[in-house]
């Protein structure tokens, strides 16, 4: 049996072997359940490019090294209900099992899979939900004038005569762009913008 435990980037108080201790005492209760090995991730469900204990036991799974895969919570394997989906009918043509410690899951049973599609569908419906909400309240923001996102440059007289400075280098050649948006603490884009209004 395969262990596999995530913490967020942005959770910077959790500990992985919170999980881990959780898992391991699940698999003692159960004698027949043997760990043949545990996979970390500090990262995001959906940075998978950085997950790559995950992308480890992704291979390993294919390569059939264990039977099954345990985790303390769906949310720390998959990011979406399609990803889960996808993952656990290709474990299921290998076979392997997906078992979750927190629900109580296993895909090894016909229940186990059914409970699995019900739940991801609801985190699925309650991650759309928090999206209409956000965007609800953007609107809301926007019909009573409030700015949304970064403030302007011009907001700030530093920041805008930084700019003017680097927009005045550019033109008298003594900076290039990239030399004097660094300088102004601003993007090229940005610095191209304010030489076409005219700086």
């Amino acid at each position: 049996m395969a262990l596999y435990a995530r913490v967020s980037t942005r959770d910077k108080d959790q500990n992985p072997e919170t999980q881990l201790l959780r898992l391991r005492d699940t698999v003692s209760r159960h004698p027949d359940w043997h760990i043949t090995q545990e996979y970390v991730d500090v990262a995001s469900a959906n940075d998978l490019g950085h997950r790559t204990a995950w992308r480890t036991l992704l291979d390993d799974a294919a390569k059939k090294r264990f039977q099954s895969v345990l985790v303390f919570k769906l949310d720390r394997a998959f990011r979406s209900v399609k990803h889960m989906q996808d993952t656990l009918s290709a474990w299921d043509a290998i076979p392997v099992g997906f078992l979750s410690a927190q629900e109580g899951f296993d895909t090894t049973t016909a229940t186990g899979r059914l409970l699995m599609n019900i739940l991801g569908s609801l985190a699925e419906f309650e991650l759309e939900l928090i999206r209409e909400r956000v965007q609800a309240g953007m609107d809301r923001a926007k019909k009573e004038g409030k700015a949304i996102g970064r403030p302007p440059i011009g907001a700030d007289p530093v920041r805008a005569q930084a700019l003017r400075q680097a927009v005045q280098a550019v033109q008298t050649h003594q900076l290039s762009y990239r030399q004097a948006a660094q300088q102004a603490g601003v993007s090229v884009t940005t610095l191209q913008k304010a030489l076409k209004g005219g700086g």
